[in-house]
């Protein structure tokens, strides 16, 4: 009777403990594995940001040698070419490319370049030294407060066609140099001396003047 008693006694702490053990291993279970899951999603972050992250060399500024792809539209990414380029058509915006890497140099915008094809017979000495052809190239970045250079219109102050900055409307004329020819910007467009070889353009040298707006102070 006694064990009988017990019996029972003892199947009803186990109907009633089970539960609670149970519930206890499910939790647990529930949460190793939320914390599987929070070690996974964060790896996979660092991962993507890894992935995400520029490649070494890309935010460095234009090199000798470099050559020259397009910076946006369908052929993004595309060598740019001498074909590409019509007489006094609008500038192709290009970054440049190291040919050792295949690096494209855009991690910093003050690497985006404007290339323009002229008639080299419009061109003063000095700009004619550093083109190609009649092919020449200027930071796309205005010297003013550092805004894209983005139109080729007729200027304000003459008939000819010149690049402008529609943030202040400063205006520089390629053929001399990228001069300032009207508008707040305090000096001419960086100028990037050029090569070609087979049909491709190249970097023949560094910058030639500072790139970017003035700065504050």
């Amino acid at each position: 009777m006694a064990r009988t008693s017990f019996d029972i006694h003892s199947s009803s702490s186990e109907s009633v403990m089970g539960p609670e053990v149970d519930a206890g291993s499910e939790q647990t279970r529930r949460t190793m594995l939320l914390g599987a899951l929070a070690t996974t999603a964060c790896l996979g972050c660092s991962t993507g940001a890894r992935a995400g992250e520029d490649p070494p060399g890309s935010d460095e500024r234009p090199q000798k040698g470099d050559l020259l792809v397009f910076s946006d539209g369908d052929r993004e990414g595309k060598l740019v070419t001498a074909a590409d380029l019509k007489v006094g058509a609008p500038p192709v915006h290009a970054w440049p490319k190291d040919p050792n890497t295949s690096v494209v140099r855009s991690g910093s915008r003050l690497n985006e370049i404007l290339i323009i094809k002229l008639d080299p017979a419009e061109l003063d000495e000095k700009t004619r030294v550093r083109a190609v052809e009649g092919i020449i190239a200027y930071s796309a970045i205005c010297s003013h407060a550092g805004c894209p250079v983005t139109a080729w219109v007729k200027s304000d102050v003459g008939d000819k066609v010149v690049f402008k900055c529609m943030c202040h409307n400063s205006e520089f004329d390629p053929r001399a140099g990228a001069q300032v020819v009207f508008g707040p910007a305090p000096r001419r467009l960086a100028a990037l001396p050029l090569a070609l070889a087979d049909g491709s353009l190249s970097i023949a040298g560094n910058f030639i003047g500072k790139v970017g707006g003035a700065q504050p102070g």
